[in-house]
């Protein structure tokens, strides 16, 4: 029996109420949600409907229409991103990010949208002091991770939400790693704009995420094509969610992904929070004490997001984990993480690091095991040197 410790990937196993929503979608809804007026359809469509309400209340939407489907981050970070910056305008990001911000981001720039990096320290802290002296006129955005899915760090989003509604520009956040286990309140936080994974800690199945919007936000589609209202009209819906998702969505994705939030809010996120700090609070206490083992990020596991990353002196990351999986049935992820800037804020660029991530069902034994198994690689790799 391998022990997965990819989550920051994607989670697994996922909760077998998650898949008994999806067998049940297709044996008793099935239809094309708000594309018809039978039964079929309408159930559909009330599945649709109560995961909205149910992300809604998760992260603190007042008004249920402002979440809308994608099929993943990327998709939700892409279409503030085009859809809100224009030549001429300046954003402010973090050097922690994923690819999903960096690279529109970067496209855009050859449009004449101006980037600034602020850099964070070498364990992923931002200052925001330094987010408020890089604001401009021109600045219209800042977007930023909440997370970083290298090491873990937890970015400061309230307090940068709080510049950003002082200064009167927008926040956007990429919450991929942290919804479903992180406290997420727009309101309070003062996000415009949050994008979520479905697949990760959420534990929803892979196709589904999301886009969450503040009332006053508006942006452009990114997409333009059928939405199953005002069908008369060439002309796209104005209103949400119709106007950012035209197209049939992954309705059998979000019945999953409606089932594993239920089940979340049943369990209390605080609860899934402190298993998987507790978790990493282990982990990173007995991988310090192994000779020839380097830790990157925050030793502090309440600013971390469930996720480590470590090398280990005189071993390649890529067989490291090669190691992990054959010898020991341990499940890791390697190399950079579509994430170059994140590994050269903390020095490991271009080699990358072995990163761990748990989830709500990563068991205290496993991350023995896995700890033992680093001990025995150490021990053997330091003998052969």
């Amino acid at each position: 029996m391998s022990i997965y410790l990819d989550n920051a990937a994607t989670s697994w196993p996922k909760h077998p109420e998650m898949l008994k929503a999806m067998a049940g979608y297709l044996e008793d809804a099935g239809g094309n949600p708000g594309r018809s007026g039978h039964s079929l359809s309408a159930a559909a469509a009330r599945v649709v409907f109560e995961t909205r309400s149910l992300l809604a209340r998760l992260f603190g939407v007042a008004v249920v229409d402002q979440v809308i489907f994608t099929k993943n981050a990327t998709e939700a970070l892409n279409i503030v991103l085009f859809g809100f910056l224009l030549s001429g305008d300046h954003v402010l990001t973090t050097s922690v990010e994923h690819n999903a911000v960096m690279r529109p981001l970067r496209h855009l720039e050859r449009s004449g949208v101006e980037i600034t990096v602020i850099p964070c320290d070498n364990r992923g802290y931002l200052d925001v002091e330094d987010l408020k002296k890089a604001i401009t006129p021109k600045t219209k955005l800042i977007a930023m991770t909440h997370a970083s899915n290298v090491i873990g760090t937890i970015l400061p989003i309230a307090k940068a939400g709080q510049i950003a509604r002082e200064a009167g520009i927008r926040l956007l956040v990429d919450a991929s790693q942290t919804a479903g286990m992180e406290d997420i309140d727009m309101e309070r936080d003062c996000i415009d704009a949050l994008a979520f994974t479905g697949h990760k800690s959420l534990g929803g199945p892979q196709g589904t995420g999301g886009l969450a919007l503040r009332p006053d936000f508006t942006i452009q589609p990114l997409i333009y094509g059928g939405t199953g209202s005002f069908s008369e009209s060439e002309i796209q819906p104005d209103f949400l969610p119709d106007q950012l998702e035209s197209g049939t969505i992954n309705a059998i994705g979000i019945a999953g992904l409606g089932a594993s939030v239920s089940w979340l809010l049943s369990e209390g996120l605080p609860r899934i929070r402190e298993h998987k700090k507790n978790l990493i609070r282990q982990f990173i206490e007995g991988a310090s004490n192994i000779p020839g083992i380097t830790l990157y990020g925050s030793s502090n596991p309440v600013d971390n997001a469930g996720v480590v990353s470590l090398n280990l002196n005189g071993v390649v990351c890529s067989e490291l984990g090669m190691v992990l999986d054959q010898a020991y049935g341990i499940l890791t992820r390697t190399g950079l993480h579509c994430a170059p800037a994140a590994h050269k804020t903390i020095g490991t660029f271009p080699q990358g690091t072995v990163r761990f991530s748990v989830s709500a069902f990563t068991t205290t034994e496993e991350i023995d095991i896995t700890l033992h198994a680093l001990r025995a690689i150490a021990a053997a790799s330091s003998e052969t040197e």
